[in-house]
């Protein structure tokens, strides 16, 4: 690989991440086989993450590491969007990682194999583990306005059946799914060259949804690797208080998202994955 690019640069948000930050930088650093950048943006942190950031400065043997700090919590768009514009020009591949996770050299050493040895695969995501060993379905089918209908309602069945449209079969080592939690996203910084940064209209979710459904637009997969796992610890924010700005923002992030992509029943032509 050339010399005046990372192999690989993380873009990873904060935001009171405190509890987690400090593993999930280390294990980066343990992974010495890449050149590796990391972009952290805070979005307004209250807690010590700033502190711990500053420190890991000077503790970090291999990975670089540059701090973007915002005054607020501007949601997920654009503050990845900050790292993803200095990243996207100097570097072969980028990492969109989570402060929670906890990564390994195997898992992503495989994700990389993948996308160069496949130019038709333009996002790749590995198992995403809790801490208890619990498997998190983070390769999912495209949320439609059905699909979403069915989960909220009072029967059982109901949602369970609602619950069951999200499901992918994983029996392949590479399968195609509609679109990967972006707890971990491995993908070439050209693929960012062609169909561009996260949607600003969504301000937390499901930017992940949009930005793979755009993935599937352009011609490309997007892939869930079942052999390559990293830790999560998966806080779910909007699921701790149901009247609260990140569910409220949810909704508005999936109207647009239903509305843009005509996606209120079935998912679109382009996008093929069997389930």
């Amino acid at each position: 690989m050339e010399n005046s690019k990372f192999d690989i640069s993380f873009i990873i948000l904060t935001w009171n991440s405190e509890k987690y930050i400090e593993k999930c930088l280390q294990s980066i650093d343990d992974i010495p086989n890449f050149s590796t950048k990391i972009y952290i943006i805070d979005n307004g942190s209250q807690d010590n993450t700033i502190s711990l950031l500053e420190r890991a400065k000077s503790q970090l043997v291999h990975a670089q590491l540059e701090v973007i700090l915002l005054s607020s919590n501007r949601g997920t768009t654009i503050s990845r969007n900050l790292g993803l514009k200095k990243a996207y020009e100097n570097s072969h591949y980028i990492c969109v990682l989570d402060s929670d996770t906890v990564v390994n050299k195997s898992a992503i050493t495989q994700l990389v194999e993948i996308l160069s040895s496949d130019s038709t695969i333009g996002i790749v995501g590995p198992v995403l583990q809790g801490k208890d060993g619990s498997i998190q379905n983070s390769g999912r089918a495209i949320p439609t306005l059905s699909l979403k209908l069915f989960k909220v309602l009072p029967l059982k069945k109901l949602r369970e059946r609602g619950a069951g449209k999200e499901q992918i079969p994983k029996t392949q080592a590479v399968t195609d799914v509609g679109y990967l939690m972006s707890a971990c996203w491995m993908m070439p910084a050209s693929l960012v060259k062609k169909i561009g940064f996260l949607d600003e209209n969504i301000f937390y979710a499901p930017e992940d949804v949009e930005y793979c459904m755009r993935a599937w637009k352009y011609g490309y997969r997007v892939c869930y690797v079942k052999n390559a796992s990293i830790i999560h610890a998966w806080q779910r924010l909007s699921r701790k208080k149901l009247l609260s700005k990140h569910n409220w923002e949810h909704i508005k992030g999936l109207l647009y998202l239903f509305c843009r992509y005509h996606c209120y029943f079935n998912k679109p032509d382009y996008i093929h994955y069997k389930n």
